[in-house]
């Protein structure tokens, strides 16, 4: 008579480890991860980061003072593909703000 089986499992459960590869630059080891990237100081990235503000607020930042001197600078002789690179640098500032201005109405 056999008796009753029941296995929420595989028969054979195994994971090979490589010890090469317990740490691998970009890997994900958590829920919530950032890659600074290749860099000879990641602790001087990590101080900037926790002292100065996130890359979005730093470029964030730099693309508010980029709006006041294109308000303030003569344009004119900028090649079309110039102008271009403006125009969608403006774009794309306007679309951030519209992003902040729907995300502060829903507060």
């Amino acid at each position: 008579m056999k008796s009753f089986q029941f296995s929420l499992a595989p028969e054979k459960l195994w994971q090979a480890i490589n010890p090469m590869t317990f740490y691998q630059p970009g890997a994900q080891y958590g829920f919530i991860n950032i890659d600074l990237g290749a860099t000879p100081k990641p602790e001087v990235e990590q101080d900037i980061l926790d002292e100065v503000g996130s890359y979005g607020r730093q470029l964030g930042r730099i693309g508010d003072a980029l709006e006041v001197l294109m308000k303030h600078v003569e344009l004119k002789g900028l090649s079309p593909d110039e102008q271009d690179a403006l125009s969608i640098l403006q774009g794309q500032l306007a679309e951030v703000r519209k992003i902040k201005r729907r995300d502060r109405a829903q507060e």
